[in-house]
């Protein structure tokens, strides 16, 4: 399917004040690629430059192909593009916002725009101004969606909706990759592209720390067990295990909880000695992985 997205050495400042830089980066066409840091790491300037709403310092951006600032117009009639500052027009009602956008794109299929109203529950006949925040997000997510665009650049798109509608997101986005399409969703809530994602790049002020499949950064999370044990049990043991970050019992002492780091094989058999009645594992957190990368390391990286 080629690449979706090409970035080489981008780089954005605003006067002094850094945006990105030099961030190299390939997207697979028909991937979910999740482009994850907090507020202020880069990803809306990333976003803003590969649809040349802003424009590099240095470096370059292609889009399906095609040059982010000399094919800009091509590239927006092939995308959908959800941006966190998406214009509303609040007299207008949503019935008429969609139509004016779908206008703009010479028509869009009626039927696939209804489908889309439908599923999000979206309220078409009220001022925009009139609607709710998480009601009014639900429009520019059938905006981006509903000309079944090849390739969609998604910036915290479900930001205020509520969880039914996180949750219908997440499912359109697997059938989005289940045709063969390409979906580039930038995000802080990190639970959410681990559902969706295939990869997941993180941005750390401005630069690009690391880009892996989701499988791997699982691999490399901290992982969290909690034993019931019949009788008081010391955690020492347990921290002398390779990979365990933390043990603690609760005030009885019958219960253990651990941090793990990779393995947990260890933990477990030394744990089986104390015969436990009960075991709880957590699912492993990209968010713990992603504080890692983010929070700032001795050596200044």
């Amino acid at each position: 399917m080629g690449i979706a997205i090409r970035t080489e050495g981008l780089t954005k400042y605003y006067g002094k004040a850094r945006g990105i830089v030099d961030v190299d980066l390939e997207v697979p066409g028909g991937e979910v690629f999740g482009f994850l840091g907090p507020n202020g790491a880069g990803k809306t300037t990333t976003i803003r430059l590969l649809v040349d709403h802003i424009r590099p310092s240095s470096g370059r951006a292609e889009v399906l192909g095609l040059d982010a600032q000399r094919e800009p117009m091509a590239i927006r009639r092939r995308i959908g593009l959800l941006p966190s500052d998406m214009l509303l027009y609040p007299r207008l009602t949503g019935r008429e916002f969609l139509a004016y956008l779908g206008n703009l794109r010479g028509g869009v299929d009626t039927a696939e725009r209804d489908a889309l109203v439908e599923r999000f529950g979206v309220e078409l006949d009220r001022p925009i101004r009139q609607l709710s925040t998480g009601n009014r997000q639900k429009l520019p997510l059938v905006a981006a969606f509903m000309h079944r665009p090849e390739l969609l650049i998604l910036d915290e798109p479900t930001v205020g909706v509520d969880p039914l509608v996180q949750q219908e997101f997440q499912a359109l986005v697997r059938e989005v990759r289940a045709e063969g399409r390409t979906v580039f969703l930038s995000s802080h809530t990190l639970s959410e592209v681990e559902r969706v994602a295939d990869r997941v790049g993180i941005i750390r002020e401005g630069a690009l720390v690391v880009t892996e499949r989701v499988e791997e950064l699982k691999h490399k999370a901290i992982r969290r067990l909690e034993f019931d044990f019949p009788e008081v049990v010391s955690p020492e043991p347990f921290l002398a295990l390779d990979g365990v970050r933390a043990a603690e019992v609760d005030r009885d002492g019958t219960v253990l909880r651990l941090a793990i780091e990779g393995p947990v094989g260890g933990a477990i058999m030394l744990a089986a000695q104390h015969r436990p009645i009960n075991v709880i594992s957590e699912e492993p957190d990209l968010e713990e992985l992603f504080l890692a990368y983010y929070r700032p390391a001795a050596s200044g990286r």
